[in-house]
């Protein structure tokens, strides 16, 4: 098969990037405790994918309230940063692009994870269903638990998080990131700000579209203010609910997505942002996203644009070659096969995923899948 569309060189922002192959976001959990802290061995991890275009890094909490997930690492910290040094340095050797994803959970938490055992907050006091959190139980030992009812955001803490978000972002920069990217999906905070199912608030980040778009223009605004459009993007997962084993990831869907996603994607364009990445339903057999939808993304973006979901080399060949799509992200493939790219290039076969050690753990699962040998 000619996969040669996802071997030109495209330019994103202040960067050129040798190939449209992503990694995106994967969360591992394998940060160091106590501290989440980014590891040698997560800098491996991702030295071994840097043949990626542009790869993003696992879900990083912008502060300790933002954690969902026992062992995910944060970049709030000085050691924090350190730890990231490591890995952004890592990934320069070999030439890479690696991008910080900007991360807060919300809601879906739990009072084990949260700073004095408080409950996790959100745009309305609705507690999260069918997702689960995960809390440690004992040393590398924990289980998935349902989050309970949340606090609202008083008006005065939304401001103090947007500020929380352009820190991590200045963070992000210090600890030798080439940009960042805010996690603006599968139902965490910013998510359930836009989602009229999660934010029944009265004032002004709550009701209209304009309204439940606020708390994501104020992050966009605030976080280019300090990196740059050029250095940022967004994600989004518009049209699906997904799982991933007996984990729960709910996009919330909304009575209209087409519109609401077209219009938040609308205040990415306004600020300049580099590029947006939609996340498609990741499960075998799902529903492709609407033709019209990605039409109706490319009229209002300018900046490039980022599917992920169940790709294949073909598919997203074929659509970066319809001119819908600039750049194709491959997840799961991607934990299995560090050498993705040449993989793809060369038609060689993939080694399989091991879904016991997607989560938690140390190097099996991480860094011991081969590369490619005759």
């Amino acid at each position: 098969m000619n996969h040669s569309a996802l071997f030109t060189p495209i330019e994103m922002g202040h960067i050129t990037l040798k190939n449209r192959i992503v990694l995106p976001p994967l969360t591992r959990q394998r940060a160091a405790q106590p501290g989440d802290i980014a590891t040698d061995l997560m800098a491996t991890y991702y030295r071994q994918r840097a043949g990626a275009g542009f790869m993003v890094t696992e879900g990083t909490q912008i502060e300790p309230r933002g954690q969902g997930y026992a062992w995910t690492p944060g970049i709030y910290t000085p050691e924090q940063i350190e730890g990231w040094r490591k890995v952004t340095d890592a990934v320069h050797a070999e030439g890479g692009v690696i991008f910080a994803q900007l991360w807060h959970v919300g809601r879906v938490s739990h009072n084990d994870l949260q700073p004095g055992g408080a409950a996790p907050v959100a745009p309305s006091a609705i507690q999260a269903q069918k997702v689960k959190a995960f809390i440690q139980t004992g040393p590398g030992t924990g289980e998935l638990v349902q989050p309970p009812v949340p606090r609202a955001l008083e008006v005065a803490e939304i401001g103090e998080l947007v500020q929380q978000y352009a820190q991590a972002a200045r963070n992000a920069i210090d600890a030798g990131f080439d940009g960042v990217e805010i996690h603006s999906a599968n139902g965490y905070l910013v998510n359930q700000f836009i989602s009229a199912h999660a934010n029944q608030r009265t004032d002004e980040y709550g009701g209209s579209l304009e309204n439940r778009l606020r708390f994501l223009r104020e992050i966009v605004e605030a976080v280019s203010a300090v990196v740059g459009g050029e250095r940022l993007g967004v994600r989004f997962t518009p049209l699906f609910t997904s799982t991933d084993q007996d984990r729960v990831y709910i996009g919330l869907v909304e009575e209209d997505p087409h519109t609401t996603y077209v219009e938040a994607i609308k205040v990415l364009e306004a600020a300049g942002v580099a590029y947006v990445s939609i996340a498609e339903a990741d499960w075998d057999n799902a529903p492709d996203l609407p033709e019209a939808f990605r039409r109706d993304v490319r009229a209002a973006f300018s900046g490039r644009i980022l599917y992920a979901g169940r790709y294949t080399a073909e598919r997203g060949a074929r659509l970066i070659e319809s001119g819908l799509a600039d750049l194709v992200a491959f997840g799961r493939p991607f934990i299995a096969n560090p050498d993705l790219p040449a993989r793809i290039a060369n038609g060689w076969p993939l080694n399989p995923l091991d879904p016991a050690t997607v989560y938690g753990g140390a190097e099996q699962g991480l860094t011991d899948y081969p590369t490619y040998s005759a």
